[in-house]
């Protein structure tokens, strides 16, 4: 290190000599991780750099020693993963078989203020039943290819927190659901705007922590996170969709709702969070589980008079990791009414919410007598495979049910 200052400088002055050895000891595990700005940062801290300044005023560098950008380790228990090597920019365009410039258009920071039609995204804006409505960011085609690969070719590979059950292989509501079946206590929480709160740092985070060189987790995250354009924000504000608060959230770099990418991205970036609750449920003797922004916990009747306690930590952790509960959405279920969970009733077993079954045997029954058409107010362009999908869905939580329902099917003519 002497040696490279000492080129750099074109001179060897007192105070260098004493700025080395004034330097802390690092392990070879924490040198390979090392980037120029950590270095940088123990440079500046030394005494003897401080009393170099004031001695001959600030060094004048002659030499420039450019360090090759390069992979670093990744973190333990996961070196095994197989993730592409991806040192460097032209790296990442070879990846992704795409061009350098094809990179810096996707990754301009600026991009956000390009008129509406030469946006990498479209935005839809849909209502909701309970009111105001949600912003779906979607890729245009390229952009969205290039999120997939990037999905698929890396994210896929990464294991999630075991508490995290959305949109990962091998889990889904129902697994969900049957961590929480039979509890006498089950408690809900929600996170408000759960996409939109996970901003472009966050996401470089991930990808540095997995080995990537800064420049290139920067670069990755910019591809998989977009800052929503003014006119977007402003029609949101004067429907009254959102807030100055969520008007701001909005125009940072965040998480599309709508990019194949970002349900991953998003649990990768809340496993502090499950960490964290799942520690918490640990300590109460209770189970919990998250699937996308649906938090729960559940446990012994003992709960029930510690639910305010347990919910002001619950909040506070998700403040603590960037995040915030939807109030409203909070509530206490005991076994003396029905309990939820995303949709699934779970006091016994799993099971489908009793008036859920009736519009569906009623909507069956309807279509036999009057035809498929009658009942696709909405207009789905494959109602079929819609309706049979609800079946299926029913078929999983209540086998004895969905025979009456698969019987009902079998009357509905299908052709044209």
């Amino acid at each position: 290190m002497q040696a490279r200052a000492e080129h750099a400088l074109g001179a060897s002055p007192d105070w260098l000599r004493r700025l080395i050895a004034e330097l802390p000891r690092v392990c070879d595990a924490t040198w390979q991780r090392q980037e120029v700005d950590d270095l940088a940062a123990r440079v500046e801290q030394t005494r003897a750099f401080s009393d170099g300044r004031r001695a001959s005023g600030v060094p004048f560098l002659r030499r420039w020693i450019l360090r090759a950008s390069r992979m670093h380790p990744p973190p333990l228990g996961l070196d095994e993963l197989g993730l592409p090597p991806l040192p460097h920019s032209a790296a990442i365009a070879a990846w992704l078989a795409i061009t350098l410039d094809d990179l810096d258009w996707f990754t301009h920071e600026r991009r956000h203020r390009l008129p509406l039609p030469s946006q990498h995204y479209g935005f839809t804006l849909q209502p909701k039943r309970s009111g105001g409505g949600r912003l779906i960011e979607s890729p245009r085609r390229r952009l969205k290819a290039v999120q997939a690969r990037v999905l698929h070719g890396l994210l896929d590979r990464v294991p999630v927190h075991e508490a995290c059950h959305g949109f990962v292989a091998g889990r889904s509501v129902l697994t969900h659901a049957r961590l929480h079946t039979g509890r006498p206590v089950v408690m809900h929480f929600d996170l408000q705007n759960f996409f939109g709160r996970i901003v472009a740092s966050q996401v470089a985070a991930v990808f540095h922590t997995l080995g990537y060189p800064r420049g290139v987790a920067r670069q990755l995250a910019a591809l998989c996170t977009v800052s929503t354009p003014e006119p977007v924000i402003e029609r949101l504000r004067d429907d009254g969709w959102v807030d100055w608060q969520d008007a701001q959230a909005l125009r940072r770099a965040h998480l599309p709702q709508g990019a194949p990418s970002s349900p991953m991205l998003a649990n990768l970036c809340a496993f502090q969070l499950d960490l964290r609750l799942d520690g918490l449920a640990h300590a109460l003797g209770a189970t919990y589980s998250r699937y996308a922004d649906d938090l729960v916990l559940s446990g012994p009747a003992s709960l029930r008079g510690s639910f305010d306690r347990i919910a002001a930590w619950v909040g506070r952790i998700a403040l603590e990791e960037g995040y915030a509960l939807n109030h409203r959405k909070t509530r206490l279920a005991t076994q003396a009414a029905a309990q939820r969970v995303c949709g699934v009733v779970v006091n016994a077993h799993p099971n489908l919410p009793r008036r859920e079954f009736d519009r569906l045997r009623a909507m069956l029954h309807q279509c036999a007598l009057h035809g498929p058409a009658s009942q696709n107010v909405d207009g789905r362009p494959d109602f079929r495979a819609h309706l049979w999908g609800r079946v299926q869905w029913a078929a999983q939580l209540n086998a004895a049910k969905a025979e009456r329902l698969r019987a009902l099917w079998q009357r509905i003519d299908w052709s044209p």
